[in-house]
């Protein structure tokens, strides 16, 4: 079997090589975990209202914001697992 003539052929720069999913991915993720925040929000309020009775604005905006990070980071998780198998579903690396 001849050697190959030659060193390696890289990728030129017009086609540079990127893990990114493509933009329109990235935007529906982002827009989900905004929702899946909004949802956390709503769960989280609601719980600090059943849970506390009298004055509750501090406990209601403390499970608000509880529920939002962990609906938005939840969300999150799902989110970037999703944009690398696409990536790689639709990349063919």
């Amino acid at each position: 079997m001849p050697a190959p003539q030659g060193p390696p052929t890289e990728p030129s720069s017009a086609d540079p090589l990127t893990a990114l999913a493509p933009v329109w991915m990235r935007v529906v993720a982002f827009v989900a975990i905004m929702v899946g925040g909004l949802g956390g929000a709503l769960v989280g309020g609601r719980f600090g209202a059943v849970a506390c009775t009298g004055a509750c604005d501090g406990v209601i905006g403390t499970t608000m914001l509880a529920g939002t990070v962990v609906g938005a980071v939840g969300v999150a998780v799902v989110a970037v697992i999703t944009l690398r198998v696409a990536r790689e579903w639709v990349g063919g690396s």
